[in-house]
């Protein structure tokens, strides 16, 4: 299959695998509904939440659907049947690459799913960096085969997928030589905890030996962040600019605040996991806190020389620049040198050889 090791590969000027901290993509899907302006103050929403790349999905209705295709659920009053819909959705060639320039003036990858071999084409010509398949299309190898003449890095879905179908598709790509994430996906809108599937992170990366991603519907951050303490290389969340737009969507979503956690939380999760602490250096180093933290031996009452000391004559109190208090029991038993008032600190030098 490949080298044991994972290999890390490029979208744009991004490494995503080992090595990188976990791409986070803030996918738009059809919550525009349709209008170019929400499209793109999507973006500037995503941007601002400082992920790194935003994500569409372009269907062409007539390239894709037909009459027979049914909503998934029935959530529109304005479009008769799923065709229209996909047909409401669609965008001009022109109105694709304005939202492809407007994401690369944000800092942002732009990414966009095709669900068919003309929306493949439409967005080549616009400079796509690298391929979505979404779940629903990893068992069509017309589209597969489209993808693939186009020697692009391949972001794999498998939600609707079983393994077997899985293993296809991830060697058909891999044969070819192209650079593979697969994303861990549960198409149920949207998921519960007990959907997500965490598991299958280490099962695919360890099966594959590719970089991984999840590709989240459960509308929450946490999701995100359990798969970035999980070494996940790539994060896939639905976002929506309020819970009150329309949409199917909406429920799956991430607005741009919580956007914004998912991203600090994702970041500052890898940071630490690149950076494991040894627990005795760190120690060493924290001397000088340890001092105003710990307690020293304090004398509990006045002690007398020649006293043999005992426990209930001794108590502890910071800082811990005398007698460490966890050597309580070294200094027990022996003698008093001379007199210590109650609340001095005990010293080595007040008791006999």
């Amino acid at each position: 299959m490949m080298d044991n090791a994972i290999q890390p590969f490029q979208i744009e000027n991004r490494l995503v695998g080992p090595g990188a901290p976990p791409m986070i993509v803030g996918e738009v899907a059809q919550a525009h509904d349709g209008s170019l302006g929400t499209a793109h103050a999507f973006i500037d929403a995503i941007a601002a939440a400082g992920a790194d790349a935003v994500k569409f999905q372009t269907h062409i209705a007539a390239a894709e659907s037909s009459s027979q295709e049914l909503f998934r659920v029935k959530f529109s009053q304005q479009d008769a049947t799923r065709y229209d819909y996909w047909k409401r959705m669609e965008f001009t060639p022109e109105g694709w690459a304005g939202l492809a320039e407007h994401a690369r003036q944000r800092g942002l990858i732009f990414l966009s799913s095709p669900f068919s071999e003309e929306a493949v084409d439409l967005l080549e010509k616009i400079g796509m960096p690298a391929w979505k398949i979404a779940s629903g299309e990893v068992n069509n190898p017309i589209l597969m085969e489209r993808i693939a003449a186009t020697r692009k890095p391949v972001l794999l879905s498998t939600g609707m997928s079983p393994i077997a179908e899985v293993d296809g598709a991830v060697n058909f790509i891999k044969d070819l030589g192209l650079p593979l994430l697969v994303f861990q996906c549960t198409s149920k809108y949207p998921s519960g905890s007990e959907d997500i599937g965490l598991n299958l992170l280490g099962l695919f990366r360890q099966r594959y030996r590719t970089p991984v991603g999840i590709s989240d519907h459960s509308g929450k951050i946490f999701t995100g962040l359990a798969a970035a303490a999980l070494g996940v290389n790539m994060i896939e969340v639905h976002v929506t600019l309020s819970r009150q737009m329309f949409g199917p969507d909406v429920i799956v979503s991430l607005t741009p605040a919580e956007l914004t956690q998912l991203v600090e939380g994702a970041r500052f999760i890898y940071s630490a996991m690149e950076h494991p602490v040894d627990k005795d250096a760190r120690a060493a180093v924290m001397q000088e806190m340890r001092s105003l933290f710990n307690k020293s031996l304090v004398a509990r009452h006045d002690l007398k020389a020649g006293q043999r000391l005992q426990k209930e004559d001794i108590t502890a109190r910071k800082p811990g620049t005398g007698i460490p208090a966890a050597r309580l029991d070294d200094f027990i038993g022996r003698k008093l040198r001379r007199d210590v008032p109650a609340e001095n600190f005990l010293s080595t030098d007040d008791f006999e050889d």
